[in-house]
């Protein structure tokens, strides 16, 4: 009897992930491109997080919040991937065809995404979790194991890195470079 009940109690557990995952799996997909920039990239992250969520499962799933575990997750294989050297390696030298934007919006959601990926790794850690994921900044800190403090700076230079980006040739703006270093712009051109 004692191996029936545990094969049930595996069973309902894995059933449970399962579940979990079916509920989750999109939020998930799209927040690992968006800190990566790259659906293949992301789709990796997160099946390499998939099998150590399962893999810790019984522990997991006493989580007070699961997508939040996840997301620390997500966030933790991404720098793990940069760390390593194959972050940098290119397998081929042609790349592959991309499908053309399926709606008019899609160019503007195109454009953030390039933008987002010019940022700071860190700056656009905190930008998809505050304004992709709608976490409080308190939530945010937590995610990225820092203080609230650190988040709302790394947001405010991340914001107006972004909107650097994303308004090109505006020389009534303070402009600078993908780092976030801004400086001022004269109104001969040149720069202060």
């Amino acid at each position: 009897m004692p191996l029936r009940r545990g094969i049930a109690e595996r069973a309902a557990a894995d059933a449970e992930y399962t579940e979990c995952v079916h509920a989750g799996l999109s939020q998930w997909r799209r927040t690992a491109y968006l800190m990566c920039g790259d659906w293949h990239q992301g789709d990796d992250i997160v099946q390499r997080v998939l099998t150590e969520l399962y893999r810790n499962w019984p522990r997991a799933r006493r989580a007070d919040n699961l997508n939040a575990l996840v997301r620390t997750m997500l966030l933790r294989r991404l720098i793990d991937d940069r760390r390593r050297g194959w972050a940098r390696v290119l397998l081929t030298d042609l790349l592959p065809e991309r499908p053309a934007p399926a709606a008019p919006d899609a160019t503007e959601r195109l454009d953030v995404v390039a933008a987002l990926r010019r940022i700071a790794p860190r700056q656009r850690a905190v930008l998809v979790l505050r304004f992709f994921q709608d976490l409080t900044v308190e939530e945010t800190a937590q995610a990225l194991d820092c203080a609230p403090g650190t988040v709302k700076s790394q947001t405010a230079k991340g914001l107006a890195t972004l909107r650097r980006l994303l308004a090109p040739g505006r020389d009534d703006v303070l402009t600078g470079d993908a780092s976030g270093a801004p400086t001022n712009v004269l109104p001969d051109g040149s720069r202060r």
